[in-house]
């Protein structure tokens, strides 16, 4: 069965096709970052009618590039959630409508199940059960992950997500948006050990993450190096950031290491779009080699939103799936961990 994934969670509209068979046949995705970097983050409403214009020219990409049509397809994936209510309801409304015109099963499927299983798409896809870190948007989350819909919540972030801060201190740092992207790449040109910034719940006894009083402690540092005019020289913002970096990779490696012990595993797998920063991969590569575990990342294009996850984890729930009548509903806010195992 070859299955149409959409995806519209926040700001990009992710299209796949995946064949049960014979893997990813083809994926496209638009990045709405242009439109909303003036704005300095997402406005929810642009990002509804941008899905709604680049959603069907994206569908009859995808179809064009795996040289097949509408009639191929056996089944749609869909974000139902979590993200933005209004960008769900485009996809949403788009896949219950082409299913019912074609008369073919759905699903709708959780964004972050689609995160978690996307390292599954590579050639040495890790073997379950494993250890996940989820680093997505505003989620900062470690799962032990027994199989598709058995998922253990092992550790969540308090308050701020990493992602999250990341964003805050390219604000606080005068950089453009997407923050963590920026801070990254500011944080090349840093000079090593000029600061010390806390490393929050580092100790905590648990696996738990805080970020938001890494932020305060960035904007102190912020306020404190800034001249009378409240400038922050470029060397400054980038020792700032190379250390900001440190502090939450160190946290994020240390927590890691923490629950594969704890588990007894010894597959690591980290998705979402902090998974693609080279300071975290370099450190938990170190970590696991440390410890003779196996870590497993998503390819760097598929660590951000896309369609390819979407359409992937569908297929591991569309033989489950029965034809319903194609009325929808998004879940703007949704638990990973209530989802059930396929029956």
């Amino acid at each position: 069965m070859i299955i149409l994934g959409i995806e519209s969670s926040c700001d990009e509209t992710g299209i796949a096709l995946y064949d049960q068979g014979h893997g990813l046949l083809a994926h496209a995705l638009h990045s709405q970052i242009d439109m909303h970097a003036e704005y300095g983050g997402v406005v929810p409403e642009l990002a509804s009618r941008d899905h709604v214009r680049r959603t069907l020219p994206l569908i009859q990409r995808v179809l064009d590039e795996a040289k097949l049509t509408l009639a191929d397809i056996g089944g749609i994936a869909y974000t139902q959630g979590p993200g933005l209510a209004g960008a769900l309801l485009v996809g949403t409304s788009i896949a219950e409508s082409l299913a019912f015109t074609l008369n073919l099963p759905t699903v709708g499927v959780h964004h972050l199940e689609g995160h978690l299983l996307a390292p599954l798409l590579e050639a040495n896809p890790p073997a379950f059960p494993f250890v996940a870190l989820l680093v997505s948007g505003g989620h900062t989350q470690l799962m032990r992950v027994g199989g598709i819909g058995d998922y253990i919540l092992l550790g969540d972030t308090l308050d701020d997500a990493a992602g999250e801060a990341f964003d805050k201190t390219a604000k606080l740092l005068g950089l453009n948006y997407p923050g963590g992207p920026a801070v990254s790449r500011l944080a090349d040109s840093g000079t090593p050990g000029r600061f010390k910034l806390p490393r929050p719940m580092l100790n905590s006894g648990d696996l738990n993450f805080s970020f938001s009083g890494l932020k305060t402690a960035v904007l102190t540092l912020v306020n404190d190096h800034s001249d009378a005019d409240g400038i922050l020289d470029e060397q400054t913002k980038a020792d700032i950031a190379l250390e900001f970096q440190e502090a939450v990779t160190e946290v994020l490696t240390a927590k890691c290491m923490a629950a594969l012990r704890d588990t007894g595993l010894d597959q690591l797998v980290v998705s979402g779009g902090v998974g693609a920063n080279r300071q975290l991969r370099e450190k938990l590569n170190r970590a696991t080699k440390r410890r003779l575990c196996h870590v497993h990342y998503p390819r760097l294009e598929f660590c951000t939103d896309n369609g390819a996850m979407i359409a992937f984890a569908g297929a591991m729930r569309m033989q489950h799936e029965t034809e319903g009548d194609h009325g929808f509903s998004v879940r703007p806010r949704w638990d990973l961990a209530s989802l059930q195992h396929p029956a």
